[in-house]
This record gives structure tokens, sequence and C-alpha cells, in this order.
């Protein structure tokens, strides 16, 4: 019997450490390659240049009024865990605080955002399943459109609400917990 999974090594950039090839590996949140929207917060996905094919991981920070994305559904669940401040979770139109130690569990079909709140920023741990195709929309909501959260029309094109939106940048983040 082989080794099994080999570790993958880990390459330097701008933005921070990214897997350089398929495998097991570590990377603390705070040198892990990050991104930075001036819309949607700094966030660090841990992935690298690639896509794990199964689930999608990340850290995401908000400023207060800071949303982590638009308002939308999609076939595939997700789940929320606020590791430091607080925030506003936006799920099928209802506003909820949540602060540290709140789990949001998102079955496939909820329509859903979180908002940075209080005083300070929010970190929050985002997973995400995936498989098959991506489908989903961008509904309307008034209470997201209350926080910047909401796509300017209800489509089911990811283009079309993001229109509007610069792209995210690589970027050195610290995310240390």
């Amino acid at each position: 019997m082989g080794e099994g999974v080999p570790e993958a090594p880990m390459r330097a950039t701008e933005a921070g450490l990214v897997p350089a090839a398929p495998g097991w590996f570590i990377v603390n949140a705070a040198r892990a390659a990050g991104w930075r929207s001036a819309r949607f917060g700094d966030s660090v996905h841990f992935e690298g240049g690639g896509r794990f094919p199964q689930f999608g991981i990340n850290l995401r920070r908000l400023a207060p009024g800071q949303p982590s994305g638009l308002y939308h559904r999609e076939n595939a669940q997700e789940a929320y865990l606020v590791v430091r401040g607080s925030a506003i979770a936006i799920v099928e139109g209802q506003e909820r605080l949540v602060g540290p130690g709140d789990f949001v569990h998102l079955p496939p079909g909820t329509a859903h955002t979180v908002v940075g709140a209080g005083s300070e920023p929010c970190v929050i741990l985002m997973v995400g399943a995936r498989g098959g195709e991506a489908e989903g929309e961008y509904p309307d909501s008034p209470a997201a459109a209350n926080h910047g959260a909401a796509s300017l029309a209800e489509t089911p094109d990811p283009a079309i609400a993001y229109a509007d939106v610069e792209p995210a940048v690589p970027a050195a983040v610290d995310l240390r917990l």
C-alpha cells in the first residue's frame, strides 16, 4: 500500500500562500491568500487558484453595514459561523442579529445574505456545498435592499446581478483569529 494522498506544496503570492498542486495542506488564515472587495469585504478562500470540488470555504471580514454578497438563493446548502463581531443575517426576507458562536444553516433554495453590524468588523466562516451545475437566482428583497445587498433587478444571471460591482482583487488580508 502506498503513502496515500501527497502533501500539496504551498506557493507564496503577493496575496498570500496558495496550494501549488493537489493534495492535503495546512495553512494559517493569517497567511493564506486573500481577496479584497470594496463592497463585500476582505476574504480568505484557502483554495488558491483552483476550487475544491465538493465545497467552498472562506473567512470573510465585513465592516459594519457591509454585505457579504448580494441576496440570493441557490441549489446547494450553505452554513455560516460567526467567529467575531456581529452581523445581520437576512434569510427569506427576515432579519436576525447574529454574534460570536451563532451558526446559520441555509438549506438549498434558501434566499439569504449577511451584513456586518455593530461598531467593529465581524469575521464569519462561510461554507457551501458544490457539485453539479450551480443554479440560483437573485430575488427581490426589501430587507436586503435596505442594507445595499440586493441586485438592481431580479435575475437568475450572476453577471447581471453583479454588473455594477467592481470585482474583488487578490490582496494580503490578515484574518488572524
